[in-house]
C-alpha cells in the first residue's frame, strides 16, 4: 500500500507545557483531552505529533524520540528559529526544551539534520529525506570529518562533554591545515557545546577565536548559519533573554 501516515505518540509531564511549546513553533492543536487520560494532538502542515501526560514523568530521563524526514531541513529550522526568537529572544540552545542546528552527520550518510528536544524530553529528529551525492565529502578536511563525528556525539546522543573533547582534539591536531571557513564552523559548534555544558568561559573563548578570523564577503555568505549561531551564543553570554526556560538535560 501507499500513502500510509505514522503519528508518533510520546510521553510528557504536562500536555499544557507541550501545547504551549508546539503552538509557539507554529503547530495547531488537533485534539485535547484531560480525562480519563490526558492526551493532545498537534499538527504543522503534514507533521503530526501526539502526546500522553504522566504527572510523575521526568523529562530528563525520557527516551521518547522519533525521526521526521523533510525535503529541506534549513527551511523548517529557520521557521522554528524565528518562532523561538519571537518568544524567547534567542534560539533555545541548552537545557529542556532546546533545538540544535542543521549539521551533517557522519552516522546518517552525510545527511543534514537537527533535533528539537521538547518540554517532555522527547527528541524530534528532523533529517533530510535524501542523502547528499556520494562524492560530496570526498575532499573534506580532517577537521570537518572530526566536526561531523562530534555532531553525532553531541546532537544525536546528547553527550555534550564527549563531543567537546572530540572537537578539541580535532582543533588541536588539524587547525593548521584547515581553511578559515572550516575553523569558523568548528568553533561555532564548540561555542554551542560550551553553553550546553555550562562553560561560559569556554563559550566566550570559542566565540572570540571565531570572530578574530578574517572572512571575505563570500565566506560570510557561506557561513551565515554558523555566524548566526555565534550571535545566539553571544546573546546567551550577555544574558539577553526574555523568558529563558529552566536548564536541564535529556537522554537521547
Amino acid at each position: 500500500m501507499a500513502n500510509e501516515i505514522t503519528v508518533p505518540v510520546l510521553p510528557c509531564r504536562s500536555i499544557d507545557e507541550i501545547d504551549a511549546f508546539y503552538t509557539m513553533l507554529g503547530f495547531t492543536r488537533t485534539y485535547y483531552q484531560t480525562r480519563p487520560n490526558p492526551c493532545i494532538g498537534l499538527q504543522r502542515d503534514d507533521l503530526q505529533l501526539q502526546f500522553f501526560g504522566m504527572p510523575d514523568f521526568v523529562p530528563e530521563d525520557s527516551y521518547g524520540t522519533c525521526v521526521v524526514l523533510v525535503p529541506d531541513t534549513t527551511a523548517l529550522f529557520e521557521a522554528f528559529a524565528a518562532a523561538m526568537r519571537r518568544a524567547h529572544g534567542r534560539i533555545l540552545v541548552s537545557g529542556i526544551p532546546r533545538m540544535t542546528r542543521p549539521r551533517k552527520r557522519k552516522n546518517a550518510e552525510g545527511r543534514s539534520g537537527f533535533s528539537v528536544v521538547d518540554p517532555g524530553g522527547n527528541w524530534i529528529r528532523i533529517m533530510a529525506a535524501t542523502p547528499p551525492p556520494d562524492d560530496e565529502d570526498a575532499g573534506s578536511s580532517r577537521l570537518t570529518r572530526t566536526l561531523r563525528s562530534a555532531v553525532v556525539m553531541g546532537d544525536s546522543h546528547g553527550e555534550h562533554v564527549r563531543a567537546a573533547e572530540i572537537l578539541d582534539a580535532g582543533l588541536e591536531r588539524y587547525e593548521d591545515a584547515a581553511t578559515t571557513s572550516e575553523l569558523v564552523e568548528a568553533l561555532a559548534y564548540r561555542a554551542e557545546l560550551a553553553v550546553r555544558t555550562e562553560d561560559p568561559g569556554g563559550a566566550a573563548a570559542a566565540v572570540a577565536r571565531a570572530r578574530a578570523l578574517p572572512l571575505t564577503a563570500a565566506e560570510r555568505d557561506e557561513l551565515a548559519p554558523a555566524l548566526a549561531g555565534l550571535d545566539d551564543v553571544e546573546a546567551i553570554l550577555r544574558g539577553d533573554l526574555r523568558s529563558a526556560p529552566p536548564a536541564g538535560g535529556a537522554a537521547g
